[in-house]
């Protein structure tokens, strides 16, 4: 099991927080993922399984790793990755909550293998954007696309955490979110190009350990900050992404109509559903 802990990370958890995340998903299902990493995923059903909290026992007598350790976590169940569910970023302007979590799975032969962990941490005022969607069901809202697109138009920040659960070559990595972003973008222009030059840089020749955290922080519609730690998160990022297509093309790998992750775009729809009743 790997834990986020980390000094600029906010220890709060909030009663949004808990409504949000104690009434998410009852029943998950177990999403069994086929030959690429970010390819969309045939489905197949599987026990079930719960969330539960996980208080983090401090590791010093250090006063920012007592902050830390006192930060309320969500296990993402298939994987038992524990998210904070309230997360400080370096360069976002406020605390991000967490909306859901997810993995994803690779098959081989016949065999599903977990590859990576993943929440999705929103700006609570998001919710203020998503009246015309209240009351709506887990269902309706996972199959609206228009409530996504506007999820991702908002100038308030989002994050994706991802943490793997298995060792992984960067360029194996790369080259599989690179075959999902590119069939979303139909003609990439000069600035696409460079955006996705720059995103290659950060994980070519990079090996990705068991435990390593990858950060995808959209810091508004047209910039994304890609930051790679492992040990928890980073003081700074190791790109910026300047290309509203990227950025774009990148939110609906996991977003999108055909995630790579149904179970993260399932977790994320419980939740909204919930709040917004």
């Amino acid at each position: 099991m790997f834990t986020t802990v980390a000094a600029s990370t906010l220890p709060c958890f909030s009663s949004f927080t808990r409504f949000c995340i104690d009434k998410r998903i009852s029943k998950p299902l177990n999403y069994v993922h086929s030959f690429s990493l970010f390819t969309p995923p045939s489905l197949h059903f599987a026990s079930e399984r719960h969330p539960h909290f996980f208080p983090q026992a401090a590791s010093s007598s250090s006063s920012s790793s007592s902050a830390a350790a006192n930060a309320e976590y969500l296990e993402e169940p298939a994987t038992n990755v524990k998210f904070q569910t309230s997360l400080s970023f370096p360069g976002c302007s406020d605390s991000l909550t967490l909306f859901g979590t997810g993995y994803r799975e690779k098959v081989f032969a016949i065999i599903g293998v977990k590859v990576y962990a993943s929440g999705l941490y929103l700006n609570q005022s998001i919710v203020n954007e998503l009246n015309a969607w209240k009351g709506q069901s887990k269902d309706v809202i996972q199959g609206k696309s228009s409530l996504f697109k506007t999820i991702f138009q908002s100038p308030l920040e989002k994050l994706l955490q991802i943490v793997l659960v298995r060792d992984v070559d960067g360029k194996t990595f790369w080259d599989a979110l690179s075959d999902a972003i590119s069939p979303r973008i139909a003609k990439p222009t000069t600035a696409d190009e460079t955006a996705l030059t720059t995103f290659r840089s950060v994980f070519q020749d990079r090996p990705l350990k068991k435990g390593t955290f990858i950060f995808l922080t959209w810091l508004n519609p047209t910039k994304l900050l890609v930051s790679v730690s492992s040990e928890g998160i980073p003081s700074t990022a190791d790109a910026t992404i300047e290309s509203a297509n990227v950025t774009y093309a990148l939110f609906d790998v996991f977003l999108g109509d055909s995630p790579v992750s149904p179970s993260l775009k399932a977790s994320v729809a419980q939740c909204l559903s919930k709040v917004l009743e």
